[in-house]
């Protein structure tokens, strides 16, 4: 594992970043004390494609689901 000051890394960053995509690990210091790692990224696994529609057949709409709210509903509503 490379150590490196915290001012060579901002100098050198392309490189060190070319580093970590080869799968080096570079530790970042300040004044000597360990402060960051920089590491290669590991790849994530795709997410499986979401299927539109799954649940049309559990769940039920009914028809005048954006009806105004009874008065006494919308008071509850607007107490708080």
């Amino acid at each position: 594992m490379q150590t490196v000051n915290i001012h060579a890394a901002k100098t050198h960053l392309s490189r060190l970043v070319d580093a970590a995509a080869a799968g080096e690990e570079i530790l970042i210091a300040r004044a000597g004390r360990p402060i960051a790692r920089l590491v290669p990224l590991q790849e994530v696994a795709e997410k499986p494609r979401r299927r539109l529609g799954r649940l049309s057949e559990q769940v039920r709409i009914p028809e005048d689901f954006d009806a105004p709210l009874a008065d006494d509903v919308l008071a509850a509503f607007e107490q708080g």
